[in-house]
């Protein structure tokens, strides 16, 4: 049986999982020659619990998510991806992604990594990849990084 998919949808945050993700998506793109959608999703529920607003387009947060999908997408261009498309979107990460998103661009597989940013909102109510997998109306791929990668940003961290 071969997997082969035309419209992939890979989820950042800017944390290390999620750039491995992209990196994987990338991959997988160039393997099936598809379409590679970038999002990055402004979680407007912990601005309204903080600040009781919602963010504008705006705002220094929608601009750091552009810059880093900008980014993303040179890096995919660069590697030899003709169609990479980005979206910053607000709302709630796994609701956007897996039930929005998906289904707008067609997509036939998300990758996404295995923890990103938040992991006060982790432990809280579970993993946004999580959720992602038990409501995508498609295939989804959660990426991990090695022990060794872990290691190494566990040794930055102690060096600071």
């Amino acid at each position: 049986m071969t997997f082969e998919y035309k419209n992939i949808l890979a989820a950042v945050d800017g944390s290390n999982e999620a750039k491995r993700a992209f990196e994987t998506s990338v991959g997988i793109a160039k393997r099936n020659n598809a379409i590679l959608n970038l999002i990055y999703v402004v979680d407007t529920r912990s601005y309204t619990a903080m600040t009781k607003r919602v963010p504008s387009i705006d705002d220094r947060v929608f601009t750091h998510g552009r810059e880093l999908l900008d980014n993303y997408k040179k890096e995919a261009q660069a590697a030899g991806l003709p169609e990479v498309n980005i979206i910053v979107a607000p709302g709630s990460p796994h609701k956007v992604i897996s039930r929005e998103y998906a289904k707008r661009v067609n997509a036939d597989l998300i990758v996404c990594g295995a923890q990103g940013m938040n992991a006060v909102e982790h432990f809280l109510m579970g993993s946004v990849s999580e959720h992602i997998v038990r409501s995508s109306p498609c295939d989804v791929l959660v990426v991990r990084r090695s022990e060794s990668e872990k290691a190494e940003d566990q040794q930055r961290a102690d060096l600071k």
